[in-house]
């Protein structure tokens, strides 16, 4: 793991540099001028830290997905950036309305009993991504770290992927056939050009490029030109 700073170059980074392609050498400099490695836990690094609670937002990332080492450090470094910087949202690589069932969890909002049953949503492949042992003790941990705070000052858990593309629809839709009944009537008129593809989404790009029709001019008039008003 490394870190923004200047640490000079290493032997196996200067062989890399001079093997590698000259895009590759661009990158490779780039990222060699930026890093800097960590001693021991990267929660207990000041510099990281400071660095990372100083910023708008604070990208936290790993090297490979399922990981429990990654997993851990980045909870870590997580509930300090809530606790010590007043970090507001974790946003994570997870489909929304997967995410947003954690959410009303840790907000203490009515719904699911306790913090697996909270993750129970993520049943895409690959679920282990989510739902694994360390982000059930970090969604625990959040939680409880809301419930001393008023509503408007607890920390959400967001997703942000894309694939969970007729999840978002249906939950949208559920949305609005509570609180706007005319407006989910005009949604579904706009997703309708996508319902074609709901039993085989993952091999929709091919379908999709042999079809005539283009979910962005095939839409049928409507009085406005609001999708979804909510």
């Amino acid at each position: 793991m490394a870190i923004a700073g200047n640490a000079g170059h290493s032997r196996e980074t200067d062989v890399a540099l001079t093997e590698a392609r000259p895009r590759e050498r661009d990158t490779l400099e780039v990222v060699t001028r930026a890093a800097r490695p960590i001693a021991g836990a990267a929660a207990d690094d000041p510099a990281l830290m400071q660095l990372l609670g100083g910023a708008d937002f604070a990208l936290l990332g790993e090297a490979s997905h399922g990981t429990d080492d990654f997993y851990r450090e980045r909870a870590a470094i997580t509930r300090r950036l809530i606790v010590e910087h007043g970090t507001a949202a974790v946003a994570v690589e997870a489909d929304w309305p997967d995410a947003l069932r954690v959410n009303r969890y840790v907000r203490g909002l009515p719904g699911d009993a306790d913090g697996r049953a909270a993750l129970a949503g993520f049943r895409r492949f690959p679920t282990w991504m989510w739902r694994n042992a360390a982000v059930l003790e970090f969604v625990e941990w959040l939680r409880g770290h809301n419930a001393a705070r008023p509503p408007a000052e607890r920390v959400g858990f967001y997703g942000i992927d894309l694939y969970s593309l007729f999840g978002s629809i249906d939950a949208v839709l559920a949305y609005l056939d509570r609180h706007d009944p005319p407006a989910a009537a005009r949604a579904r008129r706009r997703y309708a050009c996508f319902e074609a593809y709901r039993d085989f989404q993952q091999r929709s790009a091919t379908p999709t490029l042999r079809s005539p029709m283009s979910c962005g001019t095939s839409r049928p008039p409507s009085p406005t030109p609001a999708v979804i008003e909510a």
